[in-house]
């Protein structure tokens, strides 16, 4: 596989992974937490119901999820095209 093929799959891997990350977070911030709202709010979490929580503490525990796992992945993408850290 030659350097520069090498290069764009490499990328375009990691736009897959960051295009995925913003679409899940958007999501759950946006979306369950603004437009599903009232279609959450009969569920009971911690006392509020699940869209309130999804728009107060949801969406920021499920973005500290997708950083732990966007780092994880860039590490294993980078050890695979042969770019990670040593």
């Amino acid at each position: 596989m030659s350097e520069e093929s090498s290069n764009n799959a490499y990328w375009k891997a990691n736009l897959r992974l960051i295009i995925g990350s913003l679409v899940i977070w958007a999501l759950v911030s946006f979306g369950f937490g603004i437009l599903l709202r009232p279609a959450l709010s009969g569920i009971a979490v911690g006392g509020s119901d699940l869209g309130f929580w999804f728009a107060q503490q949801g969406s920021i525990l499920v973005f500290l999820g997708l950083i732990f796992f966007y780092a994880w992945r860039m590490n294993k993408l980078d050890a695979e095209h042969g770019v990670g850290e040593e």
